[in-house]
């Protein structure tokens, strides 16, 4: 490679950045041109990947976890041929295009998550490498590797300074992912000035302190230096990989490059020409020289060939193991076996009351029996979540083929990286579980997933002051209103052991990201199982009906469905006629058709009340500007969650009281 052809090749990276930052008049130029060289390195000789393929299964994969920096990998997209146009380039943030500000997963070819957030895209990537080494040790048999390939992702200093990537890194380090390596972007600029204002520590001495192998490039301009690390890091097996790499930002501009106006602002018409000067490069915007186009478009004969000769090994394998290649076929399309729910049980009013928490041990159990890449992990809380996998292994030290993911006290990078395994494809709803107070501590991920629309389980227990006396600070209030509030999120809250198991059944076959949420306390069992699984995958249900036209109607979700049952029965007693409706989702209810809806709750009937031990947040919708929604718009108490539920008024006298004031 003549080193006229690379530069060419790089200073074309750097200059469609900067060059599409400026029509847009909105962006941010440094990093791409910063990093373009290590991009250069790593795309032109490392990443194994076919543009015109660019879901196939065993491809290396490259998360841009500083998505600001969103440029460089439009950019690469278009030069190595995916399904990106120049013109693409040229609407960039714009309505409707191919290259939005930030990467977006599932508009653009070839970006393999939602970043921006920083320190998200670097969880994810933990979570793909995991994946990968949970795949390669199902499926791989006797030297046929069907999966094995690296994940690659370019952090910046303000994704290393999230407390989030300190939490993924320690565990990808503890699990020693080998085939994970970091791209550090180190350019000691950020967008209020130099980063040793507020980032002064040694990074790659965090990261040995993690478990990780370091390496130090000091020329980040030097793409042969970048190319020899990233070979060094491949040859690492048993630990991940981060090579800090010295770039300076906005690289080729004479005024603003290695200072922070180059970092989240478009360089102006009078710099841009400047620099293109500085480069010795056109002044035409947009301009791709043919030699540049031809030699990076080599990756597409390139990848073609990767793919063929990965597809005879996967032949071959498919050949001498039919069965895997069967399963392998079911979960790579995201599919469930047939019978995968056969072993899910049904219950009746005359089983023991039990905790909502507790069945959906026994459905993830049951779902687990037939579905092998079903996997999830907890908080340190498995033993309250009640969400291991039994007799599966656990991962741990150098151990990361495991279905029990143990992820410590790290419920940022848990969500992320069960993002993560979601994205790779192979693994079967991946699951997280943790107490519902601490989902404010996945928020971000739980966000960032129902953008994405992703196939996850975020499992949630300890869903009220039913929890007791732990008291206000582990008491949900506004939690179920904040989950309800994300768009593409459904958000089922089961009343007893038998809406539990249709909530997983939902779960599984649903698509997008599902958030299911259970008791601590017990609950009795409701009678009618086949009804209430229909009812639970409609959201919400006629639990309990009057004989004639009711009069009055009661809404509930989760344990509070049985305080409004007793309300219920005590209204019959003095002759009012109630329906008792259970209402575990608000999305699947909403999804609905409107004759469905009105069956449920008919208009004319306008005497309603809600009661959940949560926020009375959005209840208003359902029980109408004329209905009453009884909950908590305070913070609970430490006792006894039978004194709680009384001293806070969450009871059946409460429930009569609003009904009768409605009439």
């Amino acid at each position: 490679m003549s080193n006229d052809l690379q530069n060419l090749a790089i200073n074309t990276i750097r200059t469609l950045a900067m060059d599409a930052v400026q029509k847009a008049n909105s962006g941010h130029p440094g990093l791409p041109m910063g990093a373009a060289p290590m991009a250069y390195a790593l795309w032109t000789r490392h990443l194994r990947h076919n543009p015109h393929n660019p879901k196939w299964i065993n491809r290396d994969r490259f998360v841009l976890s500083g998505g600001h920096g969103s440029m460089l990998l439009y950019a690469l997209l278009y030069l190595t041929g995916y399904d990106v146009s120049l013109d693409d380039l040229k609407q960039f943030r714009q309505w409707g295009s191919k290259t939005p500000g930030h990467p977006e997963y599932g508009e653009t070819p070839g970006v393999e998550t939602t970043t921006g957030p920083l320190g998200q895209g670097a969880a994810n990537a933990v979570g793909m490498a995991l994946a990968e080494a949970f795949l390669a040790q199902h499926f791989n048999r006797d030297g046929l590797n069907v999966i094995d390939h690296y994940t690659y992702a370019l952090v910046s200093d303000g994704d290393l300074q999230e407390g989030l990537s300190a939490e993924a890194g320690s565990l990808a380090g503890l699990w020693g992912l080998g085939k994970l390596i970091y791209l550090y972007d180190n350019n000691h600029i950020q967008l209020d000035g130099p980063t040793e204002m507020v980032f002064k520590e040694d990074v790659l001495k965090r990261y040995q302190a993690y478990g990780w192998h370091t390496i130090d490039v000091e020329d980040g301009n030097n793409a042969e230096m970048v190319s020899a690390a990233i070979v060094e890091a491949k040859n690492v097996k048993d630990r991940p990989t981060i090579i800090s790499i010295h770039t300076t930002i906005g690289f080729g501009s004479p005024h603003k490059a290695g200072t922070s106006e180059a970092h989240g602002s478009p360089l102006g018409a009078e710099e841009v020409k400047l620099t293109k000067e500085a480069l010795g490069w056109p002044q035409e915007d947009f301009y791709v020289s043919g030699d540049a186009l031809e030699h990076f478009r080599e990756a597409v004969e390139k990848g073609a060939v990767q793919e063929r000769t990965w597809q005879t090994v996967f032949d071959q394998w498919a050949a001498k193991y039919p069965e895997l290649a069967q399963e392998w076929d079911l979960v790579m399309n995201g599919l469930l076996p047939e019978g995968w729910d056969v072993d899910l049980p049904t219950y009746t009013s005359s089983d023991k009351a039990v905790a909502t928490r507790v069945t959906n041990g026994v459905a993830i159990n049951a779902i687990a029996r037939h579905v092998p890449t079903f996997i999830g992990g907890d908080a340190d809380l498995a033993g309250s979540t009640r969400t291991l996998i039994s007799g599966a292994e656990y991962t741990g030290p150098q151990h990361p083929a495991a279905r029990n993911l143990r992820f410590g006290v790290r419920e940022h990078a848990m969500g992320s990286i069960v993002n993560g395994l979601a994205l790779h494809g192979g693994i079967i709803k991946p699951y997280s579980a943790t107490f519902l107070t601490f989902s404010d501590y996945m928020r971000p991920a739980i966000r960032l997933g129902s953008l994405m629309k992703i196939p996850t389980v975020y499992v949630f227990t300890h869903d009220s002051i039913g929890l007791g006396e732990d008291g206000p600070t582990h008491q949900p209030i506004e939690h179920f209103a904040a989950l309800r509030a994300i768009p593409n999120l459904t958000v089922i809250r089961p009343a007893d052991a038998n809406e539990t198991v249709a909530a997983w059944h939902v779960a599984m076959t649903l698509d997008g990201p599902v958030t299911l949420i259970f008791t601590r306390q017990n609950l009795p069992v409701l009678d009618g199982a086949e009804s209430i699984h229909a009812g639970v995958a409609r959201g919400a249900y006629v639990l309990d009906d009057c004989d004639g036209t009711p009069q009055v109607i009661l809404l509930s979700s989760g344990s509070e469905v049985h305080i409004a049952r007793e309300a219920c029965q005590r209204l019959r007693s003095e002759g009012i006629q109630v329906r008792l409706v259970s209402m575990p989702s608000w999305e699947l209810f909403d999804a609905q058709d409107a004759a469905y809806r009105e069956s449920v709750l008919p208009a004319a009937v306008t005497a309603r009340v809600s009661i959940e031990a949560g926020v009375t947040q959005g209840w208003h919708k359902y029980v109408g500007s004329q209905g009453i929604a009884i909950g908590l718009d305070r913070f609970g108490a430490s006792a006894p969650y039978q004194v709680i539920y009384e001293k806070l008024g969450l009871t059946p006298d409460a429930v009569v009281q609003a009904a009768k004031r409605l009439l």
